[in-house]
């Protein structure tokens, strides 16, 4: 039954902007009014370098990690594991510490995914790796990894409700992408590093 608090606790957790708190920190402008103005790593890359970027990054990724690792170590059962899943996530989308304006999830989700297992944050990543390296385009390489995701997911865990979890978070991160994905067709989509509507 305690089980269940994994739920509220990672969306807390993953209410927790990196981006604002490590813009702040560091002096820098507030992600949200500059360069695409979302609360993201990318953005922040744009308008703070990579030492911003890398911190906010890592943020991002921890509140997905440490509430799924926390439940799956403690024996927590797939629907609790798939809950505490969605919850992180939602927490960075939809922030109750900052107006429920958030980012757009890629490094929450991927902290969720090693979360799970390792084996299936590690494949993830690599897809987004190898299509960022060819491509040099952020958001289509989560696009392609994070599609790639429910794939990954059947797998290395083949239970139902981790399954449908990443089908309905890779879908929220699609729709959240929207503004990408039209660029993208236009073939409008900036590099990394410049990327006015970048994630």
């Amino acid at each position: 039954m305690t089980g269940i608090l994994f739920i509220p606790i990672a969306y807390l957790l993953g209410s927790i902007s990196s981006a604002i708190i490590v813009c702040r920190v560091m002096g820098l402008p507030d992600p949200r009014t500059e360069g695409s103005n979302n609360p993201g790593a990318t953005n922040v890359l744009r308008i703070g370098g990579k030492k911003a970027a890398a911190l906010t990054l890592l943020g991002d990724m921890l509140k997905g990690l440490l509430p799924v690792l926390g439940a799956n170590l403690l024996g927590a059962s797939p629907a609790i594991l798939a809950g505490t899943a969605m919850a992180a996530f939602l927490g960075h989308l939809y922030p109750v510490f900052f107006g429920f304006k958030g980012g757009k999830g890629v490094a929450t989700a991927l902290g969720v995914q090693f979360g799970l297992g390792w084996a299936i944050g590690g494949s993830i990543a690599l897809v987004w790796l190898f299509v960022a390296k060819v491509l040099n385009i952020s958001s289509l390489a989560a696009l392609i990894s994070m599609g790639l995701a429910p794939l990954i997911v059947w797998f290395f865990r083949p239970q139902w409700e981790l399954i449908v979890m990443q089908l309905l978070l890779t879908t929220i991160l699609f729709w959240r992408h929207r503004t990408n994905i039209s660029n993208l067709l236009a073939g409008q989509e900036g590099k990394i590093g410049n990327q006015p509507n970048g994630d």
